[in-house]
């Protein structure tokens, strides 16, 4: 069975909650790091980030974890997910259970850089299947900041 993954712009995409055996075709589909969003035992398919991770070092993929609540972003969260998009090798994939907290760091994260164009995050989420039109003011004021 086929990932479900969407590229939220070049080098960048999400996907839904990846088992180990997943890896095998994150690997073929070409990408070089992973961000796993999933709290250790937030759901019986992860108890923690460890399998995954020996996978991914196995495959030669770049690994890291930034677990957060859903719906629970801190500035450290943000933070760290935004480097992790400075510092890994691209194409990065980030997942999480449903891919919402991925896009959600992506999108927070996207909106603190200079310039940062909120209708074409925005558009890009939803084309990947999440609304996050409820975090446009948050969003714009974000972007607003760096101007």
């Amino acid at each position: 069975m086929s990932l479900n993954i969407h590229e939220l712009e070049p080098g960048f995409a999400i996907s839904e909650a990846i088992t180990p055996s997943d890896l095998d075709e994150v690997a073929q589909r070409g990408f070089k790091s992973v961000i796993c969003n999933r709290r250790p035992g937030e759901a019986d398919d992860h108890p923690d980030d460890a399998a995954l991770s020996a996978k991914a070092k196995a495959l030669g993929i770049e690994w890291r974890c930034i677990p957060v609540t859903p719906g629970d972003y801190s500035d450290a969260d943000i933070a760290a997910f935004g480097q992790a998009l400075d510092d890994l090798a691209t194409p990065i994939l980030a997942f999480c259970r449903s891919g919402k907290r991925a896009v959600h760091l992506w999108a927070h994260s996207k909106s603190q850089g200079a310039s940062c164009d909120i209708p074409a995050l925005l558009a890009a989420a939803r084309e990947a299947g999440h609304n996050l039109e409820e975090h446009r003011s948050l969003l714009e004021q974000a972007a607003a900041n760096q101007q």
